[in-house]
């Protein structure tokens, strides 16, 4: 009861949206209008499908050991796992999108089929998103499939933040490939 409460008056003292509702239909019509223009841009999906083709035998074991291996660079920020993440077109054109949004867009990530990261703006806390909801509501849901997470309260940021998430599919045979999802500072929306 008190988050619900702190989070109304917070809400009420930002002059934010009045309700959940609001928000969510704001950041589905950013989805829609904003994000699903470049989400499926070639150098995006180039890079999902490369990561998809390099990781087609992965077992769950693999991906654990790189999952374990992200989260032990993270701090750092870099490392043998996180750099081809952080260091590829793929991952300068999503630092362009963040940067073109005016503030809007806070990070963004795009994941193979797997659910683990193949660019991102920044780094996450961690490498494998495929036992969350913004992969299992997308990329499992098949193509057109979006998802729009609840808003909380970024410590870092100092902000309420929500996440869309969309399924990424291959422009040549509509078939889906992976997943993306952009952290939104919603009092921006």
């Amino acid at each position: 009861m008190f988050k619900h409460t702190l989070l109304a008056a917070g809400f009420a003292a930002l002059s934010l949206p009045v309700s959940a509702q609001d928000y969510h239909a704001a950041m589905t019509d950013y989805l829609s209008a904003s994000i699903a223009t470049w989400a499926s841009d070639e150098v995006l999906v180039a890079a999902i499908k490369a990561a998809n083709a390099e990781r087609a035998a992965l077992t769950q074991a693999g991906i654990d050991a790189m999952d374990q291996a992200w989260r032990s660079e993270a701090d750092a920020g870099s490392g043998p796992t996180i750099d081809p993440v952080m260091q590829s077109a793929a991952a300068d054109f999503l630092r362009h999108q963040v940067a073109a949004s005016g503030g809007l867009i806070s990070e963004v990530f795009i994941m193979d089929s797997h659910g683990l990261n193949v660019a991102a703006s920044g780094v996450t806390s961690d490498m494998w998103q495929g036992d969350e909801d913004k992969h299992a509501r997308t990329y499992a849901a098949g193509p057109g499939a979006t998802f729009v997470d609840a808003i909380e309260f970024d410590e870092s940021a100092q902000s309420y933040q929500g996440q869309v998430s969309m399924t990424i599919s291959d422009p040549a045979t509509g078939e889906a490939i992976g997943a993306i999802t952009v952290g939104l500072d919603v009092e921006s929306l």
